[in-house]
C-alpha cells in the first residue's frame, strides 16, 4: 500500500491539534463546521478566483481543479505545466508524505527552465503567524518535490482599499514576502510532517488531548463538540466568569488546571466576576433595581428603541465602500411615547443594490423628534451612524444628531443586573430570559442572530435566489430585527421600574 499522503490542510490541523488531525483522518464525519466558518471558506474561495484575475490579468494562465479531476491527475497536470513560462493556479506537488496546492505560482525570467514565485493567497487584512506556518509548509514540499522557487509571498486584504467601481480591483490584495522565513523553518516542517504521520497512524482517537483555548485558536475547530462530550463538565465552568484578562488570574487558573469557578479564590476577582460568582453559587438574582432606575430616569419620554443588522464584504460589491467595512442594510425601530404607547417602523432593502444612503436616509425620517435613542450596545449603532456620516456628507448633521440621543442599556444591565442563567454573558439574549421569558429567541423562524441575518442577506441579494425564498427571507429578516427592539424596549422597561409594555 502507498503511503498516506497528508495535504498541507491536515498538517495545519495537526499544528493546531493532534487530535484534530486523527479526527479529521478517522472520522471526518464527526465534523460539525459553524455557519461563520462556512461564510469564510466561500469568502476564501470567492478571493482565490479574483486572485486569478489580478494575477493573469491577460488570461494566459492555466488552473489545475484537482476536485473536478482528482489529486492524480492533478498531480500529473502541475508537473507537466510547471516547465512553461505562464501562470499556473492550484498546482499540486507532493513528497515526503506531504500534499499541497499553491494558489498563485508566477513564472521568474531566468534562462532555461522557468524558476517560481509562489503567492498564497489569505483573506485576512495582515500576516498572521499561523500564516508562516502555512507558507513553510507549502514551501517545504514544493522544493522537496523540485519545483525551483525564488520566492515565496503572503497576498492578504489591504484593509484601506477603496472599492471606486467598475470592476476594478487592483489594489486589494498587498504583498509580504516571507521567503526568508519559509527557509528557517525547513527543518521544523520536516518534523512536522514526521510527528503528524505518527499520529495519523494511531489505531484510536488520542482522546487524552482536552479541549482548551487551542480549540479555537487559530481557528474553530469543527470536532470541538465530539470532543467536549467525552470530557466530565463542571457544574459551574469557570469560563463563565467574565473578562478574565489579568495575567495573575489566567496563570492561576491555568497552573491549577481549575475548571470549576468555584474554586477561583475571591481576592483574583473583581466586582463584576464576584458578582457573578456569587449569584451563580447561591443561585439568586441580582438586581439593584433603584441604582438601574435612577440611572435612567435621566432619559425620558418619548424615546426610540434601535436596532442595525450588517453585512461585510470581503471582497467590495458597492462602491467607496471598503473591505469587511460593517455596512447596514435594516433596521428596526420602537417608539415609546408619552402616552406609553408602542409603534414599530422599520427599513429593510433585499434589491441588492447600496442600500447605505435610503437607509441613512429613512433612519432619519424615522428617527425625528426628540427623546433618547436607546440601542444595546452602543459602539455598535454609533459607529455604522459615523460612517454613513462620512460617507453621505449631505446627511452627516441629522445622522450625528441622532448618534447625539444615543443611550446604551447595555453598561445599565451590566451594573445592575445579573441573573445565574446568563452564564458570565450580558447580550440581549442572554438577559432576556429571566427579565421576559415569554419572549423566545428561539422560537423565530429561520434567522434567529446576526450572523444568520447577514448570510440571509447573501443568499436573498444573489441573482439566483427565487422571488419565493427570497420573500421567505425577508420576512425571517424583519421578524428577527423586530424582537431585537421589541426585547430592548422590555428590558429597558425592566431595569427602568416601567412596568410591563406590550404592543
Amino acid at each position: 500500500m502507498a503511503p498516506r499522503l497528508l495535504s498541507k490542510s491536515k498538517l495545519i490541523a495537526w499544528r493546531q491539534c493532534p487530535r484534530r488531525l486523527w479526527l479529521e483522518v478517522h472520522k471526518a464525519e464527526l465534523r460539525e463546521d459553524s455557519a461563520g466558518s462556512e461564510a469564510r471558506m466561500e469568502a476564501g474561495n470567492e478571493l482565490g478566483r479574483l486572485a486569478r484575475r489580478l494575477y493573469d490579468p491577460e488570461s494566459k494562465g492555466e488552473t489545475i481543479d484537482f476536485q473536478q479531476i482528482g489529486f492524480g491527475p492533478a498531480l500529473d497536470r502541475s508537473k507537466a505545466v510547471l516547465v512553461e513560462a505562464k501562470p499556473v493556479f492550484e498546482a499540486g506537488y507532493a513528497a515526503n508524505g506531504a500534499l499541497a496546492f499553491a494558489d498563485v505560482m508566477l513564472p521568474v525570467a531566468k534562462s532555461g527552465k522557468p524558476s517560481w514565485r509562489m503567492v498564497e493567497v489569505k483573506s485576512s487584512t495582515s500576516v498572521k503567524d499561523y500564516h508562516r506556518d502555512d507558507v513553510s509548509i507549502q514551501a517545504y514540499i514544493a522544493r522537496k518535490a523540485g519545483v525551483p522557487l525564488e520566492g515565496i509571498a503572503v497576498a492578504h486584504i489591504d484593509r484601506d482599499f477603496v472599492y471606486r467601481g467598475g470592476n476594478d480591483y487592483t489594489g486589494l490584495l498587498a504583498e509580504e514576502d516571507l521567503t526568508a522565513d519559509t527557509q528557517a523553518l525547513a527543518p521544523e516542517v520536516e518534523q512536522w510532517i514526521g510527528e503528524a504521520h505518527k499520529v495519523a497512524a494511531l489505531s484510536s482517537e488520542p482522546t487524552t488531548i482536552r479541549t482548551g483555548g487551542h480549540c479555537s485558536e487559530p481557528f474553530a475547530c469543527g470536532f470541538y463538540d465530539h470532543c467536549i462530550a467525552s470530557e466530565p463538565q463542571p457544574e459551574m465552568p469557570v469560563d463563565w466568569l467574565p473578562r478574565l484578562q489579568k495575567k495573575d488570574v489566567k496563570d492561576f487558573i491555568e497552573t491549577k488546571s481549575i475548571t470549576d469557578l468555584r474554586e477561583v479564590p475571591d481576592e483574583y476577582l473583581n466586582e463584576i466576576q464576584l458578582r457573578v460568582k456569587r449569584a451563580t453559587v447561591t443561585g439568586k438574582t441580582f438586581f439593584d433595581a433603584p441604582g438601574a432606575t435612577r440611572e435612567l430616569k435621566n432619559h425620558g419620554l418619548p424615546a426610540c428603541f434601535l436596532d442595525f443588522e450588517t453585512v461585510q464584504f470581503t471582497i467590495p460589491v458597492w462602491k467607496d465602500t471598503r473591505p469587511y467595512q460593517q455596512l447596514p442594510f435594516q433596521f428596526s425601530l420602537h417608539k415609546l411615547g408619552v402616552d406609553g404607547k408602542l409603534s414599530h417602523t422599520e427599513f429593510l432593502d433585499l434589491s441588492g443594490v447600496d442600500p447605505c444612503e435610503a437607509f441613512a436616509t429613512a433612519l432619519i425620517d424615522k428617527c425625528d423628534g426628540r427623546g433618547p435613542v436607546f440601542v444595546y450596545n452602543a459602539q455598535f449603532e454609533s459607529g455604522r451612524i459615523n460612517e454613513l456620516g462620512e460617507r453621505f456628507p449631505k446627511l452627516a448633521g441629522a445622522l450625528s444628531a441622532i448618534a447625539g440621543r444615543i443611550v446604551d442599556v447595555l453598561p445599565v444591565a451590566r451594573r445592575y443586573y445579573y441573573h445565574p442563567g446568563q452564564h458570565g454573558s450580558w447580550s440581549i439574549k442572554a438577559v432576556l430570559p429571566s427579565m421576559v421569558p415569554e419572549l423566545d429567541y428561539g422560537a423565530l423562524s429561520g434567522i434567529k442572530d446576526g450572523t444568520m441575518a447577514s448570510a440571509g442577506f447573501l443568499e436573498a441579494i444573489r441573482p439566483e435566489t427565487t422571488p419565493e425564498r427570497r420573500e421567505e427571507i425577508r420576512s425571517q429578516l424583519l421578524e428577527y430585527c423586530w424582537l431585537d427592539t421589541y426585547a430592548l424596549v422590555r428590558v429597558w422597561a425592566h431595569l427602568a421600574g416601567h412596568g410591563e409594555i406590550r404592543m
